[in-house]
């Protein structure tokens, strides 16, 4: 008999954020990744008729972490963070949460997730990923078709967090922060123009936004066929640049500050 998948409802919240529902069917363990705002989560919740277990959070901004305090209050959930955000999260208790770092594998119900340490966007930042429903939450790190911003790291440390997503499974579902794949796939444009699987993904990016819907999850093949900044050791991404020579960093480097300027 087939076990049950887990089950993965997306929330948006904000203008453009995203929190994830989790649920183990097999134990009836539940979850909530990056709750910015709780009465969405609560909301919800009273609408599945559960409770909350855990609150998964990948770092420690508002819009991410605001949700927290009232989750806590009224579910009795605890929160599993990085090491390096828990002074940084208001409503943590250090006695009844779980803090994480690179390498943790840590038990969902009958499941396991395992911790990633991915700075660059903030120096705290983790990914969780569920190995066996091939499913990855990264927060602000990677996005479909794009990265996050360096608001605390550098491009070292976000090249190197993004190479350890990109060799993950193919298989494996993104399940980001934030609803920025049309402004990411326009500007992957302007540095790809010729990429087909590109141009096939944003009319279909464009199609679902039309009708409002998620352009979430993508996957980690997809994001390498797609996504510039998984590639900037591409030779075409590098010529579009005038980087022939320059180092992996360098490039990535260069997308990263083009794409804080860009306006699309």
């Amino acid at each position: 008999m087939r076990r049950p998948v887990m089950q993965i409802d997306i929330l948006p919240v904000f203008d453009d954020n995203y929190v994830y529902l989790l649920f183990d069917p097999d134990t009836g363990t539940s979850g909530v990744v990056d709750p910015g705002a709780a009465e969405p989560v609560l909301a919800r919740l009273r609408d599945l008729g559960r409770g909350l277990d855990w609150i998964l959070l990948t770092h420690h901004h508002a819009d991410h972490s605001g949700g927290i305090p009232v989750l806590r209050r009224e579910t009795g959930a605890r929160v599993i963070l990085a090491k390096k955000d828990v002074e940084r999260v208001p409503g943590i208790d250090i006695a009844l949460d779980i803090e994480v770092g690179e390498g943790d594998r840590v038990e969902f119900g009958d499941r396991e997730f395992r911790v990633l340490e991915t700075p660059g966007h903030t120096r705290g930042h983790v990914a969780f990923w569920f190995p066996g429903e091939a499913a990855l939450f990264c927060g602000d790190t990677l996005f479909s078709l794009g990265c996050g911003r360096l608001f605390e790291g550098t491009a070292e440390q976000m090249w190197a967090s993004l190479s350890k997503l990109a060799a993950l499974p193919p298989e494996t579902r993104v399940y980001c922060g934030h609803e920025y794949t049309l402004s990411n796939g326009r500007f992957a444009l302007t540095v790809d123009p010729d990429n087909p699987r590109l141009r096939a993904r944003m009319e279909e990016v464009e199609r679902l936004r039309r009708e409002g819907l998620p352009t979430i999850p993508t996957t980690i093949g997809l994001e390498l066929e797609t996504n510039p900044f998984l590639r900037p050791f591409d030779p075409a991404i590098r010529r579009a640049l005038g980087m022939e020579t320059a180092s992996d960093v360098e490039v990535f480097a260069e997308l990263r500050r083009r794409k804080d300027g860009f306006r699309g």
